[in-house]
């Protein structure tokens, strides 16, 4: 089965009676899954099935890597924010950090996380039982156990304490459902043994149809992520470098472009990415026409994404000011990354012509920025269809991590500089070098900021990174766009998300709700 081809895998279960008999209505549980996979294909669909809710979706239905993390949660930091075709009232509200536990988006992430923990957890718990090749057996169990721990990793960054469940709950009383927070350590555990695990029994690469899927250089690369997340700098360290030396073939791209064509999709630099299709039954990416202006004609485009533009000083500026400023220019000039996760006009396929700017008299010279890193050249007049993929973790990520990590233990050391600047070397820039520790932090801090800009990652660096005092960087990092909420309420309150409303009223009440949030 196509990775590219998941779809949601739908069980329909018939039941009927011909008896006049009274029946005895009192099911104490649900019929257990291993009596529906039974055979190497059942596996494959149990696997494939956690899979889909990485990129699943459609206009109406948003999955994590499908839309679902820009609307509810990169909206809210300080580098991309709603566009004039994003008219959700709750999603806006969120992007200025006015919302509150019962939001929406706040819901579905948890939901659609869940639900995806859940497929893996059938696939676990299943496979072992079905008699088929025992290496493909092997794999199967730990391509689960690498999405288990990639869905709770995000979970566990977004929610803090969350119900740690690792096994297919099948009883259908709600008391038997209802479990309460994990400790936030005791989630990072079960993630590192999932990820350890996995490793062991993931394939180094694939080919063919099982282009995508999850190898044991993912699984490394992404625990290296959690070490770092976790300030486990030796961890990290080590762990990146299994990565860096090991038998996977990862390397940079020599063109920037070439991380976010279609043409050039799983390559040397991409670890593992959520697939895209396009032109094939609703396979295609949603966000691409989401950073298209509207009104382009031969085009399919909302503009519910654009960057945020605040106030900086600018001498320059007759008013001693720049009120556009924005994470594009914040590029240095010669920096390749740019003009790939920017452009400023988009070419019509029915006229020929350019379109670019907004119309906006209070911004006259100043070119939009437009995000461009899932735009397909291929289906220029339908880009929902847009087969770009989205990546996760790619090689220069892991460098970045390297370097990061590599600082924060020792200081800026050779290794570190090594590794930070083939990220830069790539991007057309000089080498970093005579750099003090907290110069170096703030040097990696920028590089991933410019290299992974929409790329569902500022979030999440947002609420992990740290001045040279050891203080998060959120809410002053916030405070320069003007998201002055940040300072509202409990102190360190927007660090974590509120345990969803709903959740806690309708469906767990053994759940307790985030500080800041009751």
């Amino acid at each position: 089965m196509k990775l590219h081809n998941i779809k949601y895998l739908t069980i329909l279960l018939a039941f009927g009676a011909t008896s006049c008999a009274k029946l005895n209505e009192d099911p104490r549980s649900f019929i257990p899954a291993n009596q529906f996979y039974k055979t190497q294909a059942d596996a494959v669909a149990a696997v494939t099935a956690a899979y889909s809710l990485l990129n699943a979706g459609s206009n109406a239905v948003q999955t994590p890597y499908n839309t679902l993390f820009n609307t509810g949660m990169n909206f809210m930091a300080d580098d991309e924010g709603p566009g004039p075709g994003a008219t959700n009232a709750d999603v806006r509200s969120q992007a200025v950090l006015g919302h509150s536990s019962s939001g929406l988006r706040i819901l579905q992430i948890w939901q659609q996380h869940y639900a995806a923990i859940k497929k893996a957890n059938i696939a676990i718990d299943t496979i072992p039982h079905i008699q088929f090749d025992a290496t493909l057996n092997k794999r199967l169990v730990a391509e689960a156990k690498f999405l288990r721990a990639l869905f709770y990793f995000n979970l566990v960054r977004l929610y803090g304490d969350v119900p740690l469940v690792l096994h297919d709950q099948t009883s259908i009383n709600l008391s038997d459902l209802q479990v309460p927070r994990t400790a936030a350590a005791t989630v990072y555990k079960q993630i590192e043994t999932d990820l350890i695990a996995a490793a062991v029994d993931l394939p180094n690469t694939y080919t063919g149809a099982d282009l995508g899927r999850a190898t044991a250089g993912a699984a490394n690369a992404l625990l290296a992520k959690v070490y770092l997340t976790e300030r486990q700098w030796a961890k990290a360290v080590t762990q990146a470098e299994t990565v860096i030396n090991g038998p996977y073939g990862y390397d940079l791209f020599t063109n920037y472009a070439d991380v976010f064509l279609p043409a050039s999709k799983n390559g040397k630099e991409h670890i593992f990415s959520a697939q895209f299709k396009a032109n094939s039954q609703g396979q295609g990416n949603n966000q691409a026409p989401r950073s298209i202006l509207n009104g382009i004609p031969g085009m399919t485009s909302s503009y519910a994404d654009q960057v945020v533009f605040y106030s900086v000083p600018d001498a320059t500026k007759p008013s001693g000011t720049d009120k556009f400023f924005s994470i594009y220019k914040l590029y240095p000039a010669n920096d390749k990354r740019k003009r790939v996760s920017f452009v400023t006009r988009f070419q019509s396929p029915s006229t020929n012509l350019w379109y670019g700017k907004l119309n906006d008299n209070s911004i006259p010279g100043d070119s939009t920025p437009f995000f461009n890193k899932y735009y397909d050249p291929n289906v220029v007049a339908n880009e929902a269809e847009s087969g770009a993929n989205v990546p996760i973790i790619r090689f220069s990520e892991v460098l970045l991590i390297h370097a990061e990590a590599e600082n924060e233990l020792n200081g800026p050391t050779t290794k570190a500089y090594t590794s930070v600047n083939r990220v830069r070397k790539r991007a057309g820039l000089d080498d970093l070098s005579g750099l003090t520790q907290a110069q170096f932090r703030d040097a990696v801090y920028l590089e991933r900021r410019l290299e992974f800009v929409f790329e569902y990652q500022r979030w999440f660096d947002l609420i992990r990174e740290r001045d040279a005092s050891g203080n998060g960087i959120l809410e002053t990092s916030l405070l320069k766009v003007g998201k002055t909420n940040v300072t509202k309420g409990a102190a360190g309150k927007f660090y974590l998300f509120p345990i969803p409303q709903q959740e806690i009223d309708n469906s767990n009440g053994k759940l307790t709700q985030n500080p800041g949030w009751q």
